[in-house]
């Protein structure tokens, strides 16, 4: 994927790396993961969200939760997955 394929509001971005120490540029890189696991939001209130538990580049296992504007992914939040998270993720 292109980082052109993405998108985010700079300011969320910046607050989401405060609170999460994930970077939105480095959740883009999680969307190259091939053992990705991609489900809907559960908490989307209405609006058509998805979350996806991958890697990153730097090899940390991200929940990512995003929505599509346009064709392209545009990112809404992404934080470092619980215990119980990364053993969903390895052990499947």
């Amino acid at each position: 994927m292109r980082s052109s394929e993405f998108e985010w509001d700079p300011r969320k971005s910046e607050a989401n790396f405060r609170k999460h120490g994930v970077r939105f540029s480095d959740a883009a890189t999680a969307f190259l993961d091939l053992a990705a696991i991609t489900s809907a939001d559960p908490d989307s209130n209405g609006e058509l969200r998805f979350m996806t538990l991958a890697q990153d580049i730097n090899g940390r296992v991200l929940v990512t939760v995003f929505t599509y504007v346009d064709e392209r992914v545009r990112i809404i939040s992404s934080r470092k997955a619980s215990r119980a998270e990364r053993l969903d993720y390895f052990e499947r």
